[in-house]
C-alpha cells in the first residue's frame, strides 16, 4: 500500500520514455481488472515484459477514499519500475489530485479512453472520451502543468472510431496536448471479437510523432512480432496471452513449470487472496492441462489444495 512506501523511502522511478527511445520493441503488460496487481506484474517482469499497468482505477473514487487509495493501489519501492497507474477520469483537476497522490510511487498515469463496458461508458468514462477531444486534450495539460517531473508520463488507451480520420484527429489534439504516447486498441466500441484493425493503427502511427502501441488479440511472441510487422508499432501490449502464458515475452510458447513455480512463490510472499492466486494458476495451466485435470483443479478450494496439487501432479 501507498502508506508502506512512504515509510520505507523513494522509490526507484524510471524514466518509461527511455524505452521507447531504446530501439527495441515496448513489451508491455495491459491493464486487466482485478489481474495486474503488484504480484502478477513481478512475474511478468521476470519474463522480459518491459513495462505494466496496474488495473483501471476511479479517479474520483481515489482521491475520495483512503480505503480504496490501500486496496487499488500497491507496489514497492524495487523492482515494480516503469509502472503506469492508468485511471478512469472525466474531470481534470480530479486526475490531476489522483495523478499527484501516486506521483512519488508509479512513473506515469494513463487516462483510460477505451473501457467498452455501460457502466463506464454511463459514467461518462472509457470509451465515450474518445468523442470527447476538447476534454481529454484538457485533462492532459492539466496533469502536464501540475506535475512538476518532467519524466512523469501522461499516456492514454484508446479505441477506434469507425470514421478513422476521427481517430487521427484525436490522437493529433492528444499529442499536442502534450500525452507521452497513445495506445491503440483497434476495435471500435461496438466491436468484442471483430477481428482487430491492424491497418488503422498503422495509419494512426504514421500520422503521430510520439510513440504507438498496439493492443488486441495478441496471443504470443509470433503473434507480438507480426503485430509490429503490420503496424510499425513501437510497443505491442498484451493482455489475455499474459495471462495464459506469463513467460511469453521471453520466448515460451507455453507457461514453463518454472514460470508456475515461481508464480506460487511470489503469490505466497505477497499474500495474494486465494481466488485471484488459483484463477492465475488456471489461466497459466489451460493449455497444458487434459480436460480431465482441470475439472479436478479448478474446484479446488483452498491454498493447501492447490499446493498439494501442484506438488503431486507436477512436482511444483
Amino acid at each position: 500500500m501507498i502508506g508502506d512506501i512512504r515509510e520505507t523511502g523513494e522509490c526507484q522511478l524510471k524514466d518509461p520514455m527511455d524505452l521507447f527511445h531504446s530501439g527495441q520493441v515496448v513489451k508491455i503488460c495491459a491493464p486487466m481488472v482485478r489481474y495486474s496487481k503488484l504480484a502478477f506484474r513481478t512475474l511478468v517482469r521476470k519474463y522480459s515484459c518491459d513495462l505494466c499497468y496496474t488495473p483501471m482505477i476511479v479517479a474520483a473514487d481515489f482521491v475520495r477514499s483512503a480505503k480504496a487509495r490501500d486496496s487499488e493501489f500497491t507496489t514497492n519501492k524495487g523492482s515494480d519500475h516503469p509502472l503506469i497507474v492508468q485511471f478512469a477520469a472525466k474531470e481534470a483537476q480530479v486526475l490531476c489530485d489522483a495523478a499527484r497522490i501516486v506521483c512519488p510511487f508509479a512513473d506515469g498515469i494513463d487516462l483510460n479512453c477505451g473501457c467498452p463496458q455501460r457502466w463506464a461508458i454511463s459514467e461518462g468514462y472509457g470509451a465515450c472520451l474518445i468523442n470527447k477531444p476538447e476534454l481529454v486534450k484538457d485533462m492532459v495539460r492539466h496533469v502536464r502543468n501540475q506535475i512538476d517531473n518532467p519524466k512523469f508520463s501522461v499516456s492514454i488507451k484508446i479505441r477506434i472510431h469507425e470514421d478513422l480520420k476521427r481517430t487521427v484527429d484525436f490522437c493529433q489534439k492528444a499529442e499536442a496536448a502534450g500525452v507521452s504516447w497513445i495506445t491503440v486498441h483497434g476495435r471500435s466500441i461496438e466491436e468484442r471479437h471483430q477481428p482487430v484493425h491492424y491497418d488503422a493503427i498503422k495509419i494512426i502511427k504514421q500520422s503521430m510523432s510520439i510513440p504507438v502501441v498496439a493492443n488486441g488479440d495478441i496471443k504470443t511472441l509470433k503473434d507480438a512480432e507480426n503485430v509490429h510487422h503490420l503496424t510499425e508499432a513501437d510497443g505491442i501490449m498484451v493482455a489475455r496471452g499474459l495471462l495464459a502464458n506469463p513467460a511469453m515475452f521471453a520466448g515460451y510458447e507455453e507457461t514453463p513449470f518454472q514460470c508456475i513455480q515461481d508464480w506460487v512463490d511470489i503469490a505466497l510472499e505477497h499474500g495474494t487472496p486465494f481466488t485471484c492466486f488459483h484463477h492465475h494458476l488456471m489461466y497459466m495451466m489451460e493449455r497444458i492441462t487434459s480436460k480431465q485435470e482441470k475439472k479436478v483443479f479448478n474446484v479446488l478450494s483452498s491454498t493447501s489444495a492447490v499446493l498439494d496439487y501442484l506438488n503431486d501432479h507436477y512436482g511444483v
